[in-house]
């Protein structure tokens, strides 16, 4: 079965704000991102979730990005992170009072080396069934060499036609000409929801299939998929189910960048635009009839 993801289908998903309510309401995320070559990764997947409503959001990330991103962005809280002498993620980081966040979110641009994917699989082993996960980029790339090391049960999982040919073992060409049959294999397979990106992003729980009708070229950048990541992880915290969360993250991020395009142009529309047009794409959503 498929349905199509508009402004009437997600209307009455968009979680409610009510007034008696402080951050906690709106939950906690705990967002690990960044590595030396991916810094913005970590800024863009942060906000994104700030914006789109979440109560607070952690950037755990390598202890020498903490300064230069927290120059730019004072609202989130920040965890040093240990790193080795690659400057990648080390494998003895130790979060404590993990249990404070209802979703962790996890893999933009963390780089895919040994220690940290030793340092990923020990922080998602400890999770408890009620916490929410979102797991993109290298976060995937790390689980398509280590298959089965980890639980992907109330997981999000955002791969791209060549990340997910990674996870499954077949080809780029192969998943594009057979996009559906393969985000469902990939859901079937890890117990997950998965979101196939690209023109018309699908999303699946294994079963239905719901292919999202905004979106467009102006997406097409660098740094957007981890805008994507953080409105997801920012729905999954205020308490929206992980197939919602999937369904109107997907489609907020489009429609803001089709938003977007109206005013900048399909060519100039950047990452952080789909940020700053994030609220419009909401208002348009909860003004629909």
């Amino acid at each position: 079965m498929v349905e199509y993801i508009d402004n009437k289908f997600i209307h009455g998903m968009l979680p409610r704000r009510t007034e008696d309510s402080n951050k906690s309401t709106f939950g906690r995320i705990l967002n690990i991102a960044g590595s030396k070559n991916y810094i913005g990764a970590a800024y863009l997947s942060t906000m994104a979730a700030l914006k789109v409503g979440a109560g607070l959001v952690t950037l755990a990330c390598p202890d020498y990005i903490v300064p230069i991103i927290a120059a730019k962005a004072p609202e989130p809280t920040y965890i040093y992170l240990k790193t080795n002498s690659e400057g990648a993620i080390s494998a003895d980081n130790n979060i404590k009072e993990l249990q404070n966040y209802n979703v962790i979110s996890i893999g933009c641009g963390i780089s895919t080396h040994d220690d940290t994917k030793h340092f990923m699989f020990g922080l998602l082993n400890k999770l408890s069934i009620a916490q929410k996960v979102v797991i993109d980029a290298d976060g995937i790339n790390i689980l398509a060499n280590h298959k089965g090391e980890v639980s992907l049960k109330n997981t999000i999982i955002t791969p791209h036609p060549m990340e997910l040919s990674r996870l499954l073992n077949v080809s780029v060409d192969e998943i594009i000409n057979n996009r559906e049959k393969y985000a469902r294999i990939t859901s079937q397979t890890y117990e997950c929801i998965t979101v196939l990106k690209g023109h018309k992003t699908l999303v699946t729980d294994g079963q239905k299939i719901y292919i999202n009708k905004s979106g467009s070229s102006a997406l097409a950048k660098a740094g957007t998929g981890d805008v994507l990541t953080g409105i997801i992880a920012g729905l999954l915290a205020q308490r929206a189910n992980t197939l919602e969360a999937a369904i109107m993250g997907t489609y907020l991020h489009g429609l803001s960048g089709d938003i977007a395009a109206n005013d900048l142009t399909k060519y100039a529309v950047m990452a952080s635009d789909i940020i700053t047009y994030l609220p419009f794409a909401i208002s348009e959503v909860m003004s629909e009839a």
